[in-house]
């Protein structure tokens, strides 16, 4: 597949012919990273730039959005996310919605109410998710580069799955407006790519202060894409006790990536941070109690389908428990709980003073780093109904819940193979706002490890 940088040379007759291109590669493919190959219907199209595959939870106008939940089916977007007016702004435009676990509460795309996503390097095993159909529908040479979402690492972990680079941006850097929030406090909008150039490219085209976001940080910004520079020689921190925790072919890989930084000049520290178990508590607590209040307003009045016929009462009733998959009311039952009268103290409180330590904790080791080399997930993709409850799953995101937890930058790429060919994947986690070294260092690796599909 082209990549996004040569696509931005074509002329429009051969965006044309490309667009046209890729709609038959997407009708042959048969491993569901679109909604619409598990629908059989057409692939949604909105302007005429070049395709940019987006998640099912980012807003198109006039495209049916459904966060891959039964509860909106039949929504219709009145409006355009931020992120799709700013890719038409450039010259790009959204081509196809990509499945994703339902309202993003998923590592592996299983939940979704369309059917599952396939890994296409190995179809037994899970692309990752909640943006398993974006990573997939990239490493599968179906899509140029696409938008998901990253809420504790669904971004980075479906990337490391796959085989592709996937970036999330520091909080505030890319505006949430007209993305369905599952956890406001921690939700970005970024980019899965073929490469770590394109990558930054598309972070430049998404990036920039929205006044229709309130948590959109209006800060300086400049373009990173310009200004990538992979000999700047950095210091970066390897934090000793995540690594411990990860399987012994993750250890292999990262301590491949290691090496690669080394041979490339940079300078290797060790540090230690506060136990992985305490961090996913803290996450699990934030992040259910804010997507309880969230998902809310999914009560059959406004949006989507409606159930129910004996009162007001019932219509909540119905409408909730046949709307939400399993996995999404456990998860709004949590937030409920977390949150009720004699409770918040003791959890949700407790939780955020958590997440401050841990925020804390990135700030001292960034007084001696530039950046953070951490593993993505403990293993490599594993097998289509492994995980067998959901603490199982949850413990996949061990290693990227923190970052979102600090509303740091952090880009995921991928630097080996494990014995069966699935992708190991690495992640370089920055200080807040400082993109330009993020994507300095991945390129810097991506160009020393030479990892190839």
């Amino acid at each position: 597949m082209i990549t996004l940088k040569e696509a931005l040379q074509l002329s429009s007759e051969d965006i044309k012919n490309l667009r046209e291109e890729l709609k038959t590669k997407i009708n042959e493919s048969k491993i569901g990273a679109y909604v619409e190959q598990l629908t059989n219907s057409d692939i949604s199209i909105s302007g005429e730039g070049i395709p940019i595959a987006i998640k099912d939870n980012i807003n198109v106008k006039n495209w049916e959005i459904t966060c891959s939940s039964n509860i909106l089916k039949g929504y219709i977007s009145p409006y355009n996310a931020t992120v799709i007016n700013n890719l038409e702004k450039a010259g790009l435009s959204a081509l196809g919605r990509t499945n994703m676990d339902e309202f993003a509460m998923g590592s592996s795309t299983e939940s979704s109410c369309y059917g599952k996503t396939l890994n296409p390097v190995d179809n037994t095993k899970v692309p990752g998710g909640s943006s398993g159909g974006s990573a997939a529908a990239v490493a599968a040479g179906i899509a140029i580069a696409a938008l998901g979402t990253d809420t504790g690492g669904s971004i980075r972990q479906p990337a490391a799955y796959c085989g592709c680079v996937g970036m999330k941006p520091t909080y505030g850097r890319v505006s949430r407006y007209g993305i369905t929030a599952y956890s406001s406090s921690l939700d970005q909008c970024g980019p899965i790519t073929q490469n770590v150039e394109d990558a930054a490219i598309l972070y430049d085209i998404i990036s920039g202060h929205d006044e229709m976001d309130s948590t959109s940080a209006n800060v300086e910004y400049t373009k990173v894409s310009e200004n990538l520079n992979s000999d700047k020689k950095l210091t970066i921190a390897v934090i000793e006790n995540f690594i411990e925790q990860a399987s012994q072919e993750v250890k292999d890989g990262f301590n491949k990536a290691v090496e690669a930084l080394k041979d490339a000049g940079h300078t290797i520290v060790y540090k230690n941070m506060v136990d992985t178990s305490k961090i996913l508590s803290s996450y699990y607590i934030v992040a259910t109690a804010e997507a309880s209040a969230n998902l809310s307003r999914f009560d059959g009045v406004r949006y989507g389908n409606r159930k129910g016929d004996a009162g007001l009462k019932d219509m909540y009733t119905q409408t909730k428990s046949q709307g939400f998959g399993a996995e999404v009311q456990k998860r709004i039952m949590l937030g409920s709980f977390v949150l009720s009268s004699g409770y918040y103290d003791a959890y949700y409180i407790k939780a955020q003073k958590v997440r401050h330590l841990i925020k804390d904790e990135y700030e001292q080791i960034f007084n001696e780093a530039d950046l953070i080399l951490s593993p993505v997930s403990p293993t490599t993709a594993p097998e289509f109904g492994s995980f067998k409850t959901s603490l199982e799953m949850y413990l996949s995101d061990i290693y990227t819940i923190s970052v979102n937890l600090a509303g740091l930058p952090a880009i995921s790429l991928p630097v080996a193979k494990d014995k069966s060919g699935m992708p190991v994947g690495v992640q370089l986690i920055g200080k807040a706002y400082d993109e330009q070294t993020v994507f300095n260092g991945a390129l810097s690796l991506e160009k020393t490890v030479n990892y190839t599909k």
